[in-house]
């Protein structure tokens, strides 16, 4: 895995083997920040990055000057690793071990933008729950966003708050927001 951009431009960062992750890839994660730069001055915001592995993600929000993530994984040593990279390169990165559910339910932060990449074989009934918790406790800023990485079998077009999806070989970004 590498970051695409910002302060720590084509690093290399080399997770170990044994993480139960399947980190985005470049050319999904570049299209995203694509999107993301239309819309947002990445160094104004503040991200939640759920089911979060290797911290692939949250990297890259990080090398860009997001000003605070919060990156949340149940894996012990995916947090671990979390921690351990974002100090090494400097990031503003608080890595949590914990279900993302349960944070969803207890945290009082707000965030500009979560991005949750849960297991592709996830149930349909705990995909819809991330977003039922982020509106139902308002985790979102004003113009926050919540974006779903999920296989093209799950579709949330019916699900409320849901604004649109692109599609990027076998993944899709769905997005949600209040307005």
């Amino acid at each position: 895995m590498r970051i695409i951009s910002g302060i720590h431009k084509s690093k290399r960062i080399v997770a170990p083997k044994n993480l139960p992750v399947r980190p985005t890839a470049d050319m999904q994660k570049e299209a995203l920040f694509n999107i993301l730069h239309n819309k947002y001055y990445i160094e104004d915001l503040h991200v939640l990055d759920l089911f979060s592995g290797t911290g692939n993600i949250a990297y890259e929000f990080g090398s860009r000057g997001a000003k605070k993530i919060v990156a949340v994984d149940a894996h012990y040593a995916c947090a671990k690793f979390i921690n351990t990279t974002s100090k090494q390169l400097k990031l503003p990165i608080d890595s949590i071990k914990s279900d993302c559910f349960l944070y969803l339910k207890r945290t009082i932060e707000k965030f500009d933008i979560i991005f949750a990449d849960p297991p592709y074989d996830m149930s349909f009934e705990d995909f819809e729950k991330i977003p039922t918790l982020v509106f139902e406790r308002e985790l979102l800023t004003e113009k926050g966003m919540l974006i779903i990485e999920h296989s093209t079998h799950t579709n949330f077009s019916t699900t409320k708050y849901f604004v649109e999806k692109r599609k990027y070989g076998g993944s899709v970004f769905s997005f949600f927001e209040k307005d």
